[in-house]
C-alpha cells in the first residue's frame, strides 16, 4: 500500500559553477573552524537579496562530534531550533526532520554517496580523512534529508559566505551577536546597494500557518444523518520509520499512518497512508475530511478520542458539526492493538 502524493514541481540542480562555490566556502569554513569558539545557540541572521528570504546561522561541532553549518530557514526554521534546544535529550529524529534547514558538514567517507562523488570529481576534488568529505543537504519537513536544489545552494554560498564574515568578528566581540538585552533581537546581515552590512532586526521565533481545512460536505451530510452516534471512536495518525521513493531521483519521504479504530470491538474502520507533499500542511488539511468519509460509511461516533493536541485541533470542526466531544486521552487501545498487528505482520517480510 502507498501513500496518494501529490505531484511536487520540477526541480533544478545547481550549477557547477554554483558547487564549486560551495565546495571553496566549505574549505574555508573549516579552515577557519568556528566552532572552537561558538555555540550552536550563537545565531546570527542573513537576509536573501533577491527575494527577502531570511536564513539563521548556527556552526555545529563545539562538543567535537559532528562539524556542520545549518542555516535554518524562515521564521519556521529559527522556531524549530529553539524547540530543539528545549527538548535537549528528548529531541527525536521525527522533530528534527519537520524543521526546514541546510547543512554543510564534515563526515566520513562512508557516509558520501556516488551522488556526492560524482560532483566531486568533475570538480577535481579529494579529500582523505575523518570527517574531512565535504557534504551538503537539504531537509524538508516530513521527509530524508536530500540533495539541494538549486535556490539552496544559493541560499546556502549567502549563508557560507556570512559565516566567515561574523565568525572571526564574533571571536573579538562576543557581544556582536545580542544587539540588545532582548531574546527576539538578532544580527541579521543585508546587502544594501552591493554591500553587506550589520542590522538589528526583532524576529519572533513562533510559527504559525493557517491551514484550510478540506471537507466532502456530501460525506458529512450522511454522518450528520446518522446521528445521534453510539460509537467511541479511536483516532491517531502517525509518521513511519522507514522512508518511501517512488524513484532515485525523487526526495524520499515518510508517510504518516491514519488509524481509525471503533473502542470498544477494537474494529479497524479506517487505515491509509498519507504522504507530506508538497507539504506536511497539504497533508493535514486532509484529515477532517479522511475521517468523516471514512466515518460516513461504517458508523456515527457519540465521541471521538485522540491522544495528540493538534489532532483534537484538527477535528475540532468535525466535532461541532456532529455536535460530539473530540477527547484527548492518555491512551488509545484500540489504534494501539493495531499497530502492534501491523508490526508483527510487516515483520514477516
Amino acid at each position: 500500500m502507498k501513500p496518494k502524493k501529490q505531484k511536487t514541481p520540477e526541480t533544478t540542480p545547481p550549477t557547477l559553477d554554483e558547487w564549486k562555490r560551495l565546495y571553496d566556502l566549505a574549505a574555508k569554513i573549516k579552515d577557519l573552524a568556528p566552532w572552537d569558539w561558538m555555540d550552536e545557540d550563537d545565531i546570527f541572521g542573513f537576509q536573501m537579496p533577491e527575494t527577502g528570504e531570511l536564513g539563521f546561522v548556527s556552526v555545529m561541532g563545539s562538543l567535537g562530534e559532528h562539524y556542520a553549518v545549518a542555516i535554518y530557514q524562515g521564521v519556521r526554521g529559527l522556531g524549530g531550533f529553539w524547540m530543539m534546544q528545549e527538548l535537549g535529550p528528548n529531541l527525536t529524529p521525527d522533530v528534527i526532520l519537520q524543521i526546514p534547514q541546510l547543512q554543510a558538514s564534515f563526515e566520513d567517507r562512508e557516509v558520501i554517496t556516488n551522488e556526492d562523488r560524482e560532483i566531486m570529481k568533475k570538480l577535481g576534488l579529494k579529500f582523505r580523512g575523518r570527517q574531512a568529505w565535504t557534504q551538503f543537504r537539504s531537509y524538508h519537513p516530513g521527509c530524508m534529508p536530500w540533495y539541494l536544489e538549486r535556490a539552496e545552494a544559493q541560499m546556502l554560498i549567502c549563508g557560507l559566505e556570512q559565516t566567515l564574515d561574523v565568525a572571526p568578528r564574533f571571536k573579538e566581540d562576543p557581544d556582536l551577536l545580542f544587539p540588545t538585552d532582548s531574546d527576539d533581537d538578532y544580527l541579521v546581515r543585508v546587502c544594501e546597494n552591493g554591500t553587506w552590512k550589520d542590522s538589528q532586526m526583532r524576529v519572533e521565533d513562533s510559527y504559525q500557518q493557517t491551514l484550510n481545512l478540506e471537507m466532502n460536505f456530501q460525506a458529512l451530510e450522511k454522518l450528520q444523518a446518522m446521528m445521534p452516534g453510539d460509537a467511541i471512536v479511536e483516532v491517531d495518525i502517525s509518521m513511519l520509520p522507514d522512508p518511501v521513493q517512488d524513484n532515485r531521483k525523487e526526495r524520499p519521504f515518510f508517510p504518516y499512518m491514519l488509524l481509525i479504530a471503533e473502542h470498544n470491538s477494537s474494529f479497524i474502520l479506517a487505515s491509509e497512508l498519507l504522504a507530506p507533499l508538497p507539504s506536511p500542511e497539504a497533508m493535514w488539511e486532509q484529515v477532517p475530511m479522511k475521517v468523516v468519509e471514512s466515518l460516513a460509511n461504517k458508523l456515527a461516533p457519540k465521541e471521538i478520542q485522540i491522544q495528540d493536541e493538534f489532532l483534537q485541533v484538527l477535528l475540532q470542526p468535525v466535532g461541532e458539526a456532529l455536535n460530539i466531544k473530540i477527547k484527548k486521552v492518555a491512551r488509545l487501545t484500540a489504534v494501539n492493538r493495531a499497530k502492534r498487528e501491523l508490526d508483527k505482520f510487516m515483520q514477516r517480510f
